[in-house]
């Protein structure tokens, strides 16, 4: 079939007409007016042939004259890619040879550079992208524009936002033309000074109410062209999904539901890409027994881990409406950065979140509830926090003592599929409730010092002054890791060549084979494999599986030529300068408090003895998962041999309750496809807000009222780890795709300790998100590297190579352009 009229295309038929002529499709099954049209199918351009008879035979059918020429790629208009401006459109082609040219240069745009650059952005891999035409009346406009269902830039899905020109509307999706920009709310009156421009309130509302219907119709927020003729009838012109929205949280009303807040909350473990379904089951099953051991209903978990979009998050609301603690929540989540506290203070303005006892029934805690978790944590926590603060090295040696009794568990092998998923979880129920609440103490310790001498020191202490005293921090299994993958890269020197110009990717696949050399990687990896980017997501890979970024890493400590700036040199200087500078704040304090400075020098030494300390818990308990990892994966295979999966690796698409139903019998292939096909989706998204509300507010993307302070060469986050440092930027994504040169300034969404071997080299960091006592910024401090964290949008504000400097005391980031300024090259 080579043409076919616009009104008798239907769902199934969008790899024959393209994404833009199946949206047309369905605005005139929902009743809407589209100008009348036919659609060249895709079937012509794969003959790569015009069939001109038929077409100009349509176009007189079509009553001749203007039309207007439409790509409608069979990539184009989807869910997740808009296309928008990729591919052509012209306007006003009237005559039949204008009209065969018009449809060859849209066939022509299929293959532009700007296309194809689109769809490898977009990890679209379309073996042979196709191109239908769509063919339509022209409607003469007296105004014309783009309407969004919901606010593409504050995700707001009660917000209809409307960007409207006199005449042709290629002004605004151009970019050409100054607009009439409108945001309409969604319930109550017009704005007032909204009823100016080219759109009266009656057309205004007119479009919303349009707007609203076609959402209902075509299942989710959509991004509207239309017109308005000279008889002032409303036209469509195009509909497809807003592409950019972040995602509702699950079974959300946002228009009449209540009104909830939530907070971001992954990024604190370096998980930034989306979470596997198995990854969240596990996750939240481990805590739901955890709780129920220690007495506390698990169903609070449903509160504390809220999946969205594959990102954790936690629910805020109980805390912003509570009487007691409305006002100080602000301060409670400054810990995440001052852009989250921004954010939060914005929603407190918002009366929808005022003050109000909560209903009996949704109480998160009961008091009850709140007494059992108290008694099973604080007693215990604290004598031990106390003991280690008495006796640092004897609580080192008691938690090192856990690790080792973790590690020489024994595991049983379950009898069948089901049996294996079902003890799946139950694998971490003896480490999480034994072993690693003991190794907790110390660090609780070390916290408990650090804010003592913190208080003790208060009008004396300058910023940076307490980070400065945790650089270069010993007894760090993460520092001491990547310290042991330095050492196997000195003995993989004389394969530099090797190592440093083959792909990452390359090696890790020559390694499984057993294709390279034996530098001591292999006993690296029977030590530390159980790590990885992600790793607290069971369906995550780990260096064992996968150790790309191992090598990644290795190629950039392989470009280390002086001895000076050998990781070993750098870690002991940064223990010396932190010795230096606890000495130096003890000294300054005594001069005016003598006594408190004594007691804070003790206090800030007894946190160096134990705050290193505070990687182990982690490290501990990844040895059961990566159990559970396995026993998962044992019974994906069995499922994939009996023909329930396509893969091994399909059974981390789903949760552990669909995983049993797979062992008896179930067919769930269906459900892992669609489910892959979100992830991917989710795993391309470049930006995640860090609040949200239930109407898709990102709280965060409000716009600031506060003018900039620093001037517009200047980037402002949280200081995370005291240091001067300039360098190029380089901007990785993930771990296993960086090619650093000593002295690079790493820009990436998050960091985890998957991310700590490409550290020692580094000459800064800085992060979108994190927090301060997040896992990349303790090891970035004890490195004696400078950080800057919760830099909004730092990986699209910086570019590849320009040079920065960041000043991890400050928090700020100056921009320089591409070349090191003179007074910052190396000596």
């Amino acid at each position: 079939m080579d043409l076919i009229d616009l009104a008798r295309i239907t769902p199934a038929m969008t790899e024959l007409v393209g994404g833009k002529a199946a949206g047309l499709g369905a605005l005139l099954r929902a009743g809407e007016r589209v100008p009348d049209g036919f659609c060249l199918t895709t079937e012509a351009h794969r003959r790569g042939t015009v069939p001109e008879r038929a077409v100009l035979a349509a176009y007189e059918h079509l009553g001749g004259g203007p039309v207007a020429v439409r790509s409608s790629a069979t990539a184009e208009d989807l869910p997740d890619a808009s296309f928008a401006g990729q591919q052509d459109t012209v306007l006003g082609v009237e005559g039949g040879d204008a009209l065969l040219a018009a449809i060859r240069r849209c066939w022509a745009s299929l293959n532009s550079e700007r296309a194809v650059a689109y769809r490898a952005a977009q990890g679209l891999e379309v073996e042979e992208p196709a191109m239908a035409v769509v063919v339509q009346r022209m409607v003469d406009p007296a105004a014309a524009g783009v309407m969004f269902t919901a606010n593409p830039l504050t995700g707001t899905r009660t917000e209809t936002v409307v960007d409207a020109v006199p005449g042709l509307g290629t002004g605004v999706v151009d970019g050409a033309t100054d607009t009439d920009h409108y945001v309409l709310p969604g319930r109550g009156p017009l704005p007032g000074d909204q009823d100016h421009g080219c759109l009266s309130p009656d057309r205004l509302r007119e479009l919303q109410r349009t707007g609203q219907r076609v959402q209902r119709a075509l299942g989710g927020p959509q991004d509207i062209e239309f017109a308005y003729d000279a008889d002032g009838t409303l036209w469509l012109l195009q509909s497809r999904p807003i592409t950019t929205l972040f995602p509702l949280p699950a079974g959300t009303d946002p228009v009449h539901g209540d009104p909830r807040i939530y907070l971001e909350i992954g990024h604190m473990q370096g998980l930034r890409r989306p979470v596997t379904p198995m990854g969240v089951s596990v996750l939240r099953e481990t805590t739901r027994r955890w709780l129920r051991i220690i007495g506390v209903d698990g169903a609070v978990v449903d509160a504390f881990l809220v999946e969205i979009g594959g990102r954790l998050f936690t629910d805020l609301t109980g805390l912003v409406r509570s009487p007691r603690l409305h006002s100080g929540v602000p301060e409670m989540v400054q810990v995440y950065g001052p852009a989250v506290a921004r954010g939060v203070r914005r929603v407190l303005d918002d009366p929808r979140y005022a003050p109000r006892p909560a209903p009996r029934g949704r109480r998160v805690f009961s008091a009850g509830a709140t007494a059992r978790l108290l008694l099973a944590t604080v007693p215990a926590s604290l004598l031990g926090a106390l003991r280690a603060l008495a006796r640092p090295a004897a609580a080192r040696e008691r938690a090192f003592r856990e690790l080792e009794r973790v590690r020489r568990q024994p595991w049983t092998e379950p009898v069948d599929t089901a049996s294996r998923i079902r003890s799946a979880a139950g694998l971490q129920d003896a480490t999480m409730t034994g072993p690693m609440m003991r190794s907790l103490p110390p660090l609780w310790a070390a916290l408990i010092a650090q804010g003592l001498a913190g208080r003790l020191l208060r009008g004396i202490l300058q910023p940076g002054d307490l980070n400065a005293t945790l650089r270069g921090m010993p007894h760090n299994v993460t520092t001491q890791m990547d310290l042991e993958l330095w050492s196997v890269a000195e003995a993989a020197r004389p394969h530099r060549e090797l190592l440093g110009g083959t792909a990452p990717d390359e090696l890790a696949v020559r390694f499984s084979r057993g294709e390279l050399p034996e530098f001591g990687l292999t006993a690296f990896l029977r030590e530390y494999g159980i790590r990885g980017s992600a790793e607290i997501d069971a369906g995550s890979p780990r260096w064992a599986d996968d150790p790309t970024p191992v090598f990644a890493a290795l190629a950039g400590y392989l470009q280390v030529t002086d001895p000076e700036q050998a990781p070993p040199a750098r870690f002991a200087r940064a223990a010396e300068e932190a010795e230096a500078a606890l000495a130096d704040l003890v000294d300054r304090a005594g001069r005016t408090r003598p006594l408190r400075a004594r007691i804070a020098g003790v206090l800030l030494r007894r946190s160096r003895e134990l705050a290193g300390l505070r990687e182990l818990p982690k490290f501990l308990w990844l040895t059961p998962l990566a159990e559970v990892r396995r026993q998962l994966l044992t019974a994906g295979a069995e499922l994939t041999g009996r023909g329930l999966l396509e893969r091994t690796e399909d059974i981390m698409f789903l949760t552990l309750d669909e995983a049993l139903e797979a062992a008896r019998g179930t067919d769930l292939r269906a459900v892992v496809t669609g489910r892959r096909r979100e992830h991917g989706r989710e795993a391309r998204r470049r930006q995640v807000p860090g609040l949200l509300l239930s109407d898709g507010t990102n709280p965060m993307a409000l716009p600031d009222d506060d003018p900039a302070e620093h001037g517009p060469d200047v980037l402002v986050g949280q200081p995370a780890a005291t240091g001067v440092a300039t360098g190029p930027v380089r901007i990785v994504h993930h771990p296993s795709e960086a090619r650093l040169q000593p002295g690079d300034i790493l820009v990436a969404p998050t960091t985890d300790p998957g991310w700590t071997p490409l550290f020692l080299t580094l000459g800064g960091l800085i992060t979108e998100t994190g927090s301060t006592i997040a896992h990349g910024p303790t090891v970035a401090r004890e490195y004696g590297i400078p950080a800057v964290i919760c830099v909004a949008d730092a990986t699209t504000r910086l570019a590849e190579g320009q040079v920065v400097t960041i000043d991890g005391a400050t928090g700020l980031i100056r921009l320089h352009g591409t070349e090191v300024p003179p007074e910052h090259e190396p000596r």
